[in-house]
C-alpha cells in the first residue's frame, strides 16, 4: 500500500473536442464540425460529468483550470462563463486560480478576446504554429499570417496579458531562417510564454499516412539550439523541453502535469488522474472518447471509458517521465510525495544515470543535465521496472 506524506495538488481539465478542420498532424481527440455544435447540451454534459466525480475529490481545492481541444475558442462566451460559474458552484478555486483557454486564431472574431476575460478566462494559449502562410497551408491550419499576430493583439487589447503562443519547428521544407523568423514574429508580439515544440509524425493522422518530406536531425538541432538563444535574449526563461516563459509566467497547470500532481478529466476522451491515500493508489481514468457517445452518456456511470490503478512498479518511471522533463527538475522528496514510494525504489537506477551524465550530481534534487534533456528516450527506460 503506498503511503502519502502530504496532499496532492488537484487541477482540472476540461476537453472541448471540436474544431473546424482535423489539421493532418494532429492525434488528439478532436473532431470536425458539421454545422453548430451544441454547446447548451454539451456544457450540461460537462457539468453532470463533473458532478458524478465530486466524490473522488470531496474537500480538495482546485488549483487550475485548462479548457482545451479541439478548438475551445469555438464556444461563446455565455457558454464559458455557464461553464466556469457551474465549475464554482461545484468546487472550491485558489483564489487567484489560473484558468487558460485554448485558442484558434482562425476561430476567434475580434472583440472576443474580450467576452472571455469577462468570462473567467484569466489566460490565453493561442495555436499559431507558423506566421508562414505557406507552412500554415501545409499544416492544414485555418488562419493565415495575419489572423495570427491579429489574435495576439487582441489578447493584449483584452487585458489578457499573460498568453502562449504555440510554435512548431522541423516543418516540411523549412529552413533555418524560416524558423528563426518564427521565432523573431513571436517575440514582437511579447507573449507571456511560448511553447516551441517539433513536429512529429504520430500513427492515425494524415501525415503518418502520407508522410511529408521534414528537415533533417542536423538542421532541426540548430533550429532548436538558436531558437533557444534567441528566446533567451528576449528574456524568456526555458523552464522545461519544449516551454519558454517570462519571469513568473510559467503555467501552473502545467507544472501540475509535470510534477505529477493530480487532475479531473472532464470531457469526451478526457482523461485524469487522482491519488487516493484511504485505498493507497494512484488511478488513471478516462470518459468515452467520441462525443456523440459521450453525450448520450450525459449523467450515467457509461460515460467513463476506463478507470485502473497505476502499478506500484510503473511509478517510478511515471513520476519521472514527467519530472525530469523540467530544466530545474524537482527536489527528491518530491518523488515521495507524489508516488507515496520510498526514494529507495529509484536506486540503481539514479546511481547509473549520474554516472553517465544525464542527471546531475545533487542529491537535493532530481535534475537532468543539458545531455539529459536532449536524450530522455536513453534517460527514462533506466528507470523501468
Amino acid at each position: 500500500m503506498l503511503e502519502f506524506s502530504s496532499p496532492v495538488p488537484l487541477a482540472i481539465y476540461l476537453h472541448i473536442p471540436w474544431c473546424l478542420r482535423k489539421c493532418p498532424y494532429c492525434d488528439f481527440n478532436s473532431h470536425e464540425a458539421h454545422g453548430p455544435i451544441p454547446e447548451r447540451a454539451y456544457v450540461d454534459a460537462l457539468l453532470a460529468d463533473l458532478e458524478q466525480d465530486l466524490p473522488r475529490v470531496w474537500g480538495r481545492r482546485i488549483e487550475s483550470v485548462f479548457i482545451g481541444g479541439g478548438t475551445p475558442s469555438l464556444l461563446s462566451a455565455e457558454a464559458l462563463e455557464r461553464l466556469l460559474s457551474g465549475l464554482r458552484a461545484r468546487l472550491p478555486l485558489r483564489p487567484d486560480v489560473e484558468i487558460t483557454l485554448e485558442a484558434n486564431p482562425g476561430a476567434v472574431e475580434r472583440g472576443q478576446f474580450a467576452e472571455f476575460r469577462e468570462a473567467g478566462i484569466s489566460r490565453l494559449s493561442i495555436g499559431v504554429q507558423s506566421f508562414d502562410d505557406g507552412h500554415l497551408q501545409q499544416l492544414g491550419r485555418i488562419h493565415h499570417r495575419r489572423e495570427a499576430f491579429a489574435a495576439a493583439e487582441a489578447a493584449h487589447a483584452a487585458g489578457l496579458e499573460n498568453f502562449n503562443l504555440d510554435l512548431m519547428f522541423g516543418l516540411p521544407g523549412q529552413t533555418l531562417i524560416q524558423a528563426l523568423a518564427d521565432i523573431a514574429n513571436a517575440t514582437a508580439l511579447q507573449p507571456a510564454h511560448l511553447s516551441y515544440y517539433q513536429l512529429t509524425i504520430e500513427s492515425n493522422t494524415a501525415f503518418h499516412r502520407s508522410p511529408p518530406t521534414l528537415p533533417n536531425d542536423e538542421t532541426t538541432d540548430q533550429m532548436q539550439q538558436q531558437a533557444q538563444a534567441a528566446l533567451a535574449r528576449h528574456g524568456y526563461e526555458r523552464y522545461e523541453v519544449s516551454t519558454y516563459a517570462r519571469p513568473d509566467r510559467r503555467c501552473r497547470h502545467n507544472l501540475n502535469y509535470w510534477e505529477f500532481g493530480d487532475y479531473l478529466g472532464i470531457g469526451a476522451g478526457a482523461h485524469g488522474k487522482l491519488t487516493d491515500p484511504g485505498s493507497g493508489q494512484i488511478h488513471r481514468l478516462w470518459k468515452l472518447k467520441h462525443p456523440d457517445d459521450y453525450l448520450a452518456a450525459t449523467g450515467t456511470v457509461a460515460r467513463i471509458g476506463g478507470d485502473a490503478p497505476i502499478r506500484e512498479a510503473d511509478l517510478p518511471v511515471e513520476f519521472l517521465m514527467n519530472a525530469l522533463r523540467l530544466v530545474e527538475g524537482v527536489p527528491v522528496e518530491l518523488f515521495s510525495e507524489r508516488t507515496g514510494l520510498p526514494l529507495t525504489a529509484l536506486e540503481p537506477a539514479l546511481s547509473r544515470a549520474r554516472e553517465r551524465g544525464l542527471l546531475e550530481q545533487d542529491n537535493q534534487r532530481l535534475q537532468p543535465t543539458e545531455l539529459g534533456l536532449r536524450f530522455l528516450n536513453d534517460l527514462l527506460p533506466m528507470f523501468m521496472s
